[in-house]
């Protein structure tokens, strides 16, 4: 349960430290004196967009800190182990607001994303505000409020999972079938393409050294000339070679060596000289003699590069890229030629997938029928207490009338009711007045409360509408919905506050230029003085004031 709830600079609110109790917690004041903003804070905390607007003027940031005892949360103890933010038995939530418009989330001390800590606060407080009948009218909504009285979350969940895997399977087996139509002329066609670019060897494909091969035939003549010369420079040439200057050289020198021995050195260096020119000389004449100019080769070589570059230029890649070419219309060819054994696999596993749905959504369906009932006549009573006297609440569950698989099963779910006797029942959007339907919806939260593990319930004026003895049987149904959970209530009505085990007074001050909200908790006078202001207005009697510390009274015997 929620234990603490603290404000710093948000809104009205300069700071604020309030400890809740156990059981019902009420929220009264003026309208306008800052109820809202204490709701506003919890939803910030527990997961709400933020932005700057709710900074505090000339404040540079908002903090909103919450702390729960866990003991009564299994759920939300089990999602901080899985996500090893468990401390205890205890949970803090801080979130931190900037002026900047960001925001920032904690648990336990330990920065989390918005998205993780909505998933924790789902599993810790259930907010209903003051619109939530509306959201009754929506057929989505009146089946998730039934599947949670039947308990159909496991069953919900495993057929949901079926539907989409069958729905995923479905879709790729339409895909191969449309596709299969035109098989026939795409498979032709990767077939002409794959043995085009086959005949270009591609086991041995390798552009780069046809580039090479082809530069070096057509500069065959230069290679050829220039090579030759080099040879008659270095070693041939009858004049005066190099080979030819160096043993002059060497010859010369030696003679020297006996007059400077220190030029022995220089004389062995020109002799490996000479041996390195009379090798490279012997090396380039044999790379010249190997030199075959080859006309057809070179023809050979220029169709081969043709047909490469046409190729290349045909699917928009570079000459080098040709292979993987291959490889991708290879592959897309495989996947024509085994669409056949696919389509039969997906056809087997559609309609495997099918029949465990259609099991699913059957067992969905009995549970549905069977609680459906169970929960019809559980707000019937209820709302029968609440002023419908006459008031018949039914639970419709039509099949749909297709064989094709639906999230969520195949039961549209549509509450009716029947508000005078004789009247046909009709859907609440067509019957229900706005008062009914507060009563209603509150019907159906105490019906189905008891299937819920969410330890914190907050109702937001989800009483407006309602007020006489109605308003004090809604005040008693909200304190015994509070005997195994707490609850949270923001209210206008006597009857409702008087039925709290504890009261928090909502009030506005002036006393800067910024207005300021404060919540304190109200001792039993100050409760008697409070109901008898709800009871009477501004000018308290001793009437007021008895009939007040009466219903105080009656309460506690609750």
């Amino acid at each position: 349960m929620l234990l603490n709830l603290s404000i710093t600079d948000l809104a009205v609110v300069k700071t604020l430290n309030l400890d809740l109790q156990k059981g019902m917690s009420v929220l009264t004041g003026e309208t306008g004196a800052g109820k809202s903003i204490l709701l506003t804070a919890l939803g910030l905390a527990l997961g709400d967009r933020a932005d700057s607007g709710y900074i505090r003027p000339d404040c540079k940031r908002a903090e909103i800190n919450l702390e729960f005892d866990l003991n009564d949360a299994p759920d939300a103890q089990q999602w901080l182990q899985d996500n090893e933010l468990d401390n205890d038995q205890q949970c803090l939530i801080r979130r931190v607001i900037s002026d900047d418009g960001r925001s920032k989330a904690y648990i336990n001390n330990r920065p989390v994303t918005l998205q993780s800590l909505q998933a924790l606060s789902e599993k810790l407080v259930e907010i209903h505000g003051q619109h939530a009948h509306l959201t009754l009218l929506h057929s989505d909504e009146q089946r998730r409020l039934l599947d949670t009285f039947a308990k159909n979350q496991d069953v919900l969940d495993a057929l949901n999972t079926c539907y989409r895997q069958w729905h995923s399977a479905h879709h790729e087996l339409q895909t191969l079938v449309k596709a299969s139509t035109d098989q026939t002329e795409r498979e032709q066609l990767l077939r002409y393409q794959i043995e085009e670019l086959q005949q270009l060897d591609l086991a041995n494909f390798n552009y780069p050294a046809l580039l090479e091969e082809h530069s070096k035939l057509a500069n065959l003549e230069q290679i050829l000339t220039t090579g030759q010369a080099q040879v008659d420079c270095l070693y041939e040439s009858d004049q005066q070679s190099i080979n030819q200057m160096l043993h002059h050289s060497i010859n010369s020198l030696t003679q020297l060596t006996r007059f400077a021995p220190e030029l022995t050195e220089v004389c062995s260096l020109l002799t490996e000289a000479q041996i390195q020119t009379e090798e490279a000389a012997l090396q380039l004449r044999r790379f010249l003699k190997a030199q075959d100019a080859d006309p057809q080769r070179m023809e050979a070589l220029e169709n081969q590069m043709d047909v490469i570059q046409k190729l290349s230029r045909k699917h928009r890649v570079a000459p080098d890229e040709l292979p993987a070419v291959v490889e991708q219309l290879e592959q897309e060819l495989h996947g024509i030629t085994h669409s056949g054994e696919r389509i039969v696999e997906l056809t087997t596993l559609t309609e495997k997938l099918h029949g465990q749905y259609d099991q699913l959504a059957k067992q969905l369906s009995d549970s549905r029928l069977q609680s459906g009932e169970k929960l019809q006549q559980q707000i019937s009573e209820i709302i029968k207490e609440l002023g419908m006297s006459q008031g018949e609440f039914l639970v419709d569950i039509a099949a749909q009338d297709t064989n094709v698989p639906k999230l969520n099963g195949i039961d549209t779910v549509t509450f009716l009711v029947s508000a005078n006797p004789g009247l046909p029942p009709k859907s609440l959007a067509k019957v229900a007045s706005g008062g009914e339907l507060s009563r209603i919806s509150l019907a159906i939260q105490v019906s189905t409360a008891n299937d819920k593990s969410t330890p914190t319930m907050i109702f937001d004026e989800v009483d407006s509408g309602i007020g006489g003895g109605i308003a004090e049987i809604v005040g008693q149904k909200l304190r015994r919905l509070s005997h195994n959970r707490q609850v949270l209530c923001v209210t206008h009505l006597p009857q409702v506050a008087s039925q709290a085990h504890q009261h928090l007074y909502v009030s506005k001050s002036h006393t800067t230029d910024v207005t300021s909200s404060h919540v304190r908790v109200l001792e039993t006078q100050e409760r008697i003085e409070e109901i008898a202001r709800m009871l009477g207005g501004i000018n308290m009697t001793a009437n007021t004031l008895a009939h007040a510390k009466e219903m105080l009274c009656a309460a506690s015997g609750n």
